[in-house]
């Protein structure tokens, strides 16, 4: 019987360590969360170029672990005009810091810059 107890508390202590080393693994990415509000004049041919531009950096910047986008369909309408959301995460801040000054990023930007009426950017460490 006390055999039977060691190897269900030494299984149960293995369980919860592994649970909680699988906690810390997805508490250390890194999400940069990024809304545009275009300027009215943006036609739909350069916003879809932004919408390709934004999910091709992804390829070409190698601290990028993962990357969603998509538009605003919320019922509620207080977006303020805000349009795309773009969610890039990386495995910590060393990888957005690298991403940020990245001439693929940068070029991107300049891109974006000219039909861009607002954005919104949010950065934080994911629960």
């Amino acid at each position: 019987m006390k055999i039977i107890t060691l190897v269900l508390a030494i299984t149960m202590t293995a369980l919860l360590s592994a649970n909680a080393n699988h906690h810390e693994e997805k508490k250390s990415n890194y999400r940069h969360v990024v809304c545009f509000k275009f300027k009215e004049d943006a036609t739909p041919a350069q916003i879809k170029s932004i919408e390709k531009g934004f999910a091709a950096l992804p390829s070409k910047i190698d601290t990028v672990t993962d990357f969603e986008w998509g538009t605003d369909l919320s019922p509620e309408k207080k977006a303020k005009g805000f349009t795309h959301c773009f969610i890039v995460t990386f495995a910590d801040k060393a990888g957005l810091d690298v991403y940020i000054p990245h001439e693929a990023h940068q070029a991107f930007v300049k891109e974006l810059r000219p039909i861009l009426d607002d954005a919104f950017v949010f950065d934080f460490v994911a629960k």
